[in-house]
């Protein structure tokens, strides 16, 4: 059984060595520079030690998780002894292998793997990553590995090329972190008629709930809903009016996001081609 160490003991690593540990992995050394981390990752994990130093790791393990700040990871890289036959990976989603040139120079093995997955705890990021893809970028024998891992981790994989990680990236930074900026907009807009966003959130809670399981049972382009499905003008023409008169600063931000919903409602069925026209060219007249 391989030998796994971490150096880096924040949310994604601690969760990675919690789960790693819980399917039988040996995950035997952790170094954080802050202590605190490193124990509290250690007492989660059965029989692993806390290194003071990241070279302690790699002096120990075969397998040596980077899991640090992204803009950390090349610099471990770099300051740390290799050893022929070694593997080392990272974690982050936008960088590439490149990230870890040093340790291959050194004759390491190297490989990247991305969790998919929104972790704002610990706990929470356990309990989510099984059911998670997992987004490799590697070249054998370590991309059979890493896929046999995120397996383990109960979870499917994604092979990526270095060049793809980016986009990537972009493309979960779009679906996850920018969804809360759309939350949080949406709630806002319910502070002009006296109700907080707080209050607001969790009133919206059950239908953004049923909006992911909508997308989960039926996937796109069915689970749309709304008046762009349905081409349903004097609505939108509704809230043109309100945004002109309480929310002038959101009204770019509804028109864009109306046009690139449009080829949903095509894709749908429900919206026809002529409402469709109409609805572009409402979106681009000018704010009165």
């Amino acid at each position: 059984m391989l030998k796994i160490g971490f150096i880096g003991a924040g949310t994604v690593g601690t969760a990675l060595a919690i789960r790693l540990s819980q399917q039988g992995y040996r995950v035997i050394t952790v170094h954080d520079l802050k202590l605190a981390a490193a124990q509290r990752l250690a007492q989660a994990v059965k029989d692993c030690r806390i290194l003071e130093k990241a070279q302690g790791v790699a002096d120990t393990a075969e397998f040596v998780f980077i899991t640090t700040v992204d803009d950390f990871i090349p610099q471990v890289a770099a300051k740390v002894s290799w050893h022929t036959g070694q593997t080392v990976v990272h974690c982050s989603g936008a960088a590439s292998t490149e990230a870890l040139a040093p340790a291959k120079e050194q004759g390491a093995r190297v490989g990247c793997i991305h969790p998919l997955q929104t972790f704002a705890s610990i706990t929470q990021a356990v309990e989510n990553l099984p059911g998670s893809t997992f987004a490799i970028e590697a070249e054998e024998p370590t991309l059979s590995v890493l896929k046999e891992l995120a397996t383990s981790l109960q979870g499917s994989w994604l092979e990526l090329k270095a060049e793809d990680k980016a986009l990537y990236h972009a493309s979960a930074c779009i679906a996850c972190n920018y969804f809360y900026t759309l939350v949080q907009i949406a709630a806002d807009l319910w502070q002009n008629f006296g109700v907080s966003a707080a209050e607001a959130t969790r009133a919206m809670m059950p239908m953004l709930r049923g909006s992911l399981n909508n997308l989960g049972n039926t996937g796109l382009p069915q689970a749309l809903t709304g008046p762009i499905a349905r081409g349903d003008l004097v609505t939108i023409r509704k809230h043109r009016a309100a945004f002109e008169k309480k929310a002038p600063a959101v009204l770019s931000l509804y028109k864009e996001l109306g046009n690139r919903t449009i080829p949903i409602g095509l894709a749908k069925g429900t919206l026809t081609e002529s409402r469709a026209e109409e609805l572009r060219a409402l979106f681009k007249e000018n704010q009165k």
